[in-house]
């Protein structure tokens, strides 16, 4: 209790230590102005496992407001952070994450769910609610290199994504039909449909593969809270955010403050990205595509990736240009080794053989490395093969683990490494894609086979045994995706607009 009486946070009882490990629609938006689908702005809170059905929305009519003013500003959003919103957070949390610097977890803040989400009602509305450093923890990038990961406190964790689906009911409606990541509805496969069918279809002969330079840690804090303005006039939401933004991180027992930056792992994180992208590329871009390009422009953005496709060199090379000093505008940079104007497209092959040059050069993007290839009857054909780097990065962690979990039952290691492979091939089994994913799952098989050689000094494994052992627990390695044109054409039933 504070000298008023009032609790300083949730009342869990005495809690083991915590040894969990860290927590880790259209599909035209490539070619579209909008994006096709009603209802596709939906922001419900997801309900987990223990959510039942979850709580109806009650943000239809900011919803239907934000369509219908593109300027309004909206003063009085907190109010939409109730108890049930909350409720519905904690279980779409997972029960595995991991806890923040308050140790607190996802099983003892259950203990007493509803105490402490009355208490944290009351704080988060009458201004007592404190925003904690993020745990700064780093995981394994697929170039070798470490990211580093913030991990929020359990109550961050409730709030940001309460705050996050009523904030999604006003931006759902301002976002473009290029921006995929992060958003209710979206996936990275409806990001990699849009560049396929836009690649394939459109007249795309250059493509810009550009990276924004540690993009969530050169956010600028005071332009954030400008662009959030433009829409966002409740003042206890935005010193929520600006809370959140100032929090810092502890980092080996000592706090570091935010003077720039968003803490990636936040679930606020995301969506504040999509919003400062939104001003500062987004609008820019799209403006850009139909008063100065002088042929067909197309634009496909996850996150702070982002793939763009030009008719002509020229128009490519403008466009980089411009988009340096626009970001510089902004504090942010693109990465030098990871941005370049390459000759890509359905006549590419041919226009570079014309002029005795080599084969059109390869560019990778969510997962994929995307290559010019020739169907069996000679014509062009987009074609999408797992990133090499990646798949050692992931090779490399399997076999780490594998190793740790040795000693385990058979039917425990299977079950666990099952369901690795599963989702590797959820991700990753895309048409032309099949020579990759079954080496993925031969590879994950030896790791597996030396592992359990290794129980014992005389080991009576052998690949005989081992294979049956894979065919019962591993899934096959078969295509699970359709084709991209399928999908986009489903999905988009041809209403949306396409330039």
């Amino acid at each position: 209790m504070n000298e008023r009486g009032k609790s300083d946070g949730p009342v869990v009882p005495a809690k083991p230590p915590n040894n969990v490990a860290p927590e880790g629609k259209a599909a035209a938006e490539a070619v579209e102005e909008r994006g096709p689908a009603k209802g596709n702005a939906a922001s419900k809170t997801r309900p987990g496992r223990r959510a039942g059905q979850g709580a109806p929305s009650v943000l239809d009519r900011v919803r239907e407001h934000a369509r219908k003013d593109r300027e309004a500003r909206f003063t009085a959003l907190l109010h939409h952070v109730d108890r049930d919103r909350l409720r519905a957070a904690y279980l779409a949390l997972s029960p595995r994450a991991a806890a923040g610097v308050d140790g607190v977890t996802w099983e003892a803040y259950g203990q007493r769910l509803e105490e402490n989400l009355q208490d944290l009602h009351g704080r988060l509305h009458r201004g007592a609610f404190r925003a904690k450093p993020s745990r700064r923890v780093e995981i394994p990038k697929a170039d070798g290199g470490r990211r580093p990961l913030g991990i929020a406190a359990l109550e961050d964790k409730l709030v940001q994504r309460a705050v996050v689906e009523v904030l999604n009911a006003v931006y759902e409606q301002d976002f473009l039909g290029f921006s995929y990541g992060f958003r209710p509805g979206r996936s990275a496969h409806d990001a990699l449909d849009a560049l396929a069918v836009a690649i394939t279809r459109r007249k795309v002969s250059w493509v810009l593969d550009a990276d924004i330079r540690g993009f969530f840690d050169a956010i600028d804090h005071g332009w954030m809270l400008r662009f959030l303005e433009h829409r966002i006039a409740d003042k206890r939401v935005l010193r929520l955010i600006q809370r959140w933004l100032g929090a810092g991180v502890i980092e080996q027992g000592e706090w570091k403050a935010f003077e720039e930056g968003s803490p990636q792992g936040a679930t606020v994180s995301p969506l504040l990205a999509n919003v400062y992208l939104h001003y500062v590329f987004d609008l820019w871009a799209e403006r850009w595509r139909r008063r100065q390009a002088r042929g067909e422009v197309i634009i496909v953005r996850y996150a702070d990736d982002f793939i763009v496709g030009f008719e002509h060199r020229g128009d490519g090379q403008r466009f980089l240009a411009e988009l340096r000093r626009r970001l510089a505008r902004f504090a942010l940079e693109l990465s030098p080794e990871k941005t370049r104007l390459i000759e890509f497209g359905r006549f590419a092959a041919e226009r570079r053989a014309g002029r005795g040059e080599g084969r059109p050069e390869t560019f990778e993007f969510l997962g994929f490395t995307h290559v010019c290839a020739k169907s069996r009857a000679g014509r062009f054909k987009l074609k999408r093969i797992s990133s090499s780097k990646r798949v050692r990065a992931k090779l490399r962690e399997l076999k780490r683990s594998l190793m740790q979990r040795r000693h385990l039952p058979i039917p425990e290691q299977g079950r666990w490494l099952g369901s690795v492979v599963r989702g590797h091939l959820n991700y990753h089994a895309v048409p032309d894609n099949s020579d990759a994913i079954d080496a993925f799952r031969t590879q994950a098989t030896r790791h597996w086979y030396r592992a359990l050689r290794r129980r014992g000094q005389r080991p009576s494994l052998n690949w005989e045994r081992m294979n049956g052992i894979a065919t019962r627990w591993l899934p096959p390695a078969r295509i699970l995706h359709p084709w991209p044109g399928e999908r986009f054409d489903v999905r988009t039933q041809g209403r949306s607009p396409v330039r």
